[in-house]
């Protein structure tokens, strides 16, 4: 595994033969055209806010985007530029905002959707990071096929005209070999083949291949880790023709201090436990206590991006093939790590803290092992309240809530982590305001009495069902006043 050190971007290879001759990570992307996919997903932006920031002479960032929801890829791009992670960036250079190009194309199509404008227009570009793919777990078959796996073909594909061409990194996950217990910085086996995987998707319909799916992706659990270890093959057969790195971090969240402490734009990880649990709709989780939850700061892994980047864009062009596909896992679970009933704990505490506004009940949650312990707490902590609250939205005219589907690093402190993640959830996702913490805190109160009142009323009905329906109070009675005689005769003779 690689181990990094201090740097003012924040990581640098520790290595015994490291030459400081070569050029600085900032000379290094000084002048260059960089292509990034994915660019308005949450790693992507990270990662153009601090090449941006960091990297300042770089010359274009060309950022894949596709029109969405009504909006050009221009008018995405400068919704994009008014998040809160470019603060640092409009205040301090937002003439550096302009090197931000936005192309019109799609991963999941032939060709990335380019048109051959685009291509000649990128023909100068020698760094690649291809950040885009489907972190859904429920995605068709077929749609995860057609933009993990076909997507990183049709990069490498478009990476082959490049002539300047110097780094091409592929972002993965450490959870695509699921079936190891130890994920070594190597390419395992293919589950299947990759070339007969993407004929088979672009042969049949969605429908045949769902049905399809359980046998063909055998014990993984979902489209998504089997796309993306079939994605890790395509870039581990073209290792000798492109300068390939495969990049696998674990689970991305919120980040620790760079740009903005907590800055986060999804629910993934643990951050969705929390903010579910803090809100009160979250009550029970079926899982073990003691599973490890292995997160890492985005800010950390992009970090680790740009360096592994760096290293391998300054190493000399191999002349000869069989080269070395250079591997990075970016995760802590052997450094730092937390448990999911220590999370689950700390988000107890830091609710009654850092409440949320939009608090629909008192904040809670437990982790349970066993099955009818979970169904029975699903019941009656999830199913009857959701009616109840539905239904009184109803009888008020008003719509029910929206469902809401949450799919130096070592000694940092992970509580005052998880706090900036809660505060970053309300600011960034939750909209809610640091003035209305006090009045949250008020409503806080209120929901923690209304559950211990809620609480009461459900054990005095079930303790009158038992003992005034069943006559168990009388039962009950007679044996606290029921009195045995026993004769007892003593023969003295």
């Amino acid at each position: 595994m690689h181990t990094f050190s201090n740097h003012p971007i924040g990581l640098l290879p520790m290595e015994q033969n490291y030459d400081p001759a070569k050029p600085s990570i900032a000379e290094f992307f000084s002048g260059r055209d960089i292509f990034v996919t994915g660019g308005t997903g949450f790693m992507g932006k990270v990662l153009i806010e601090k090449l941006l920031r960091s990297c300042s002479e770089l010359n274009k960032i060309y950022i894949l985007i596709r029109e969405k929801k009504q909006k050009s890829i221009k008018e995405r791009i400068l919704e994009m530029q008014q998040l809160p992670l470019f603060d640092k960036l409009r205040e301090e250079q937002p003439e550096l905002l302009d090197k931000m190009v936005p192309v019109q194309g799609d991963v999941s199509l032939l060709g990335l959707g380019l048109s051959q404008n685009d291509i000649e227009m990128m023909r100068n570009v020698s760094v690649i990071f291809h950040v885009a793919a489907s972190v859904r777990f429920d995605d068709p078959l077929k749609t995860a096929i057609l933009l993990n796996t076909r997507g990183t073909r049709e990069l490498v594909q478009f990476a082959e005209q490049l002539p300047a061409l110097r780094v091409l990194m592929h972002v993965s996950s450490t959870y695509s070999n699921p079936d190891r217990y130890v994920i070594e910085e190597e390419v395992y086996p293919a589950y299947a083949d990759w070339r007969d995987t993407i004929r088979i998707a672009e042969t049949f319909d969605e429908q045949t291949l769902d049905v399809l799916a359980p046998k063909y992706m055998g014990f993984l659990p979902n489209t998504y880790v089997f796309t993306k270890s079939l994605a890790e093959q395509i870039v581990n057969e073209h290792k000798d023709r492109l300068p390939m790195i495969l990049f696998r971090p674990s689970i991305v969240i919120s980040s620790m201090k760079d740009p903005i402490p907590g800055w986060m734009d999804n629910f993934n990880g643990p951050v969705g436990l929390l903010v579910g649990c803090g809100i009160g709709i979250c009550r029970t989780m079926y899982c073990d206590p003691n599973n490890i939850a292995d997160f890492t700061p985005v800010d950390v892994c992009i970090k680790a991006m740009i360096v592994a980047a760096w290293k391998r864009g300054t190493e000399p062009v191999p002349s000869t093939a069989n080269q070395d596909l250079p591997i990075y896992n970016c995760c802590i679970s052997n450094l730092r790590n937390s448990t999911m009933s220590q999370i689950v704990e700390m988000g107890r505490t830091l609710s009654d803290e850092i409440p949320l506004d939009k608090c629909i009940w008192a904040p809670g949650g437990g982790i349970t092992q066993i099955r009818i312990h979970n169904l029975i707490r699903v019941l009656l902590y999830h199913i009857l309240p959701a009616i109840l609250i539905d239904g009184i939205f109803r009888l008020m005219g008003q719509k029910p809530f929206k469902d809401f589907y949450y799919r130096d690093f070592i000694e940092f402190d992970v509580t005052l982590y998880f706090r900036n993640c809660i505060l970053g959830a309300r600011r960034y996702l939750l909209k809610e305001k640091d003035e209305n913490i006090p009045r949250a805190l008020t409503h806080l109160k209120r929901m923690k009495l209304l559950d211990k009142i809620c609480k009461s009323i459900i054990v005095a009905v079930f303790l009158y069902i038992i003992l005034i329906q069943f006559d168990m109070l009388g039962m009950i009675l007679y044996l606290i006043s029921y009195k045995p005689s026993y004769a007892l005769e003593v023969d003295c003779k």
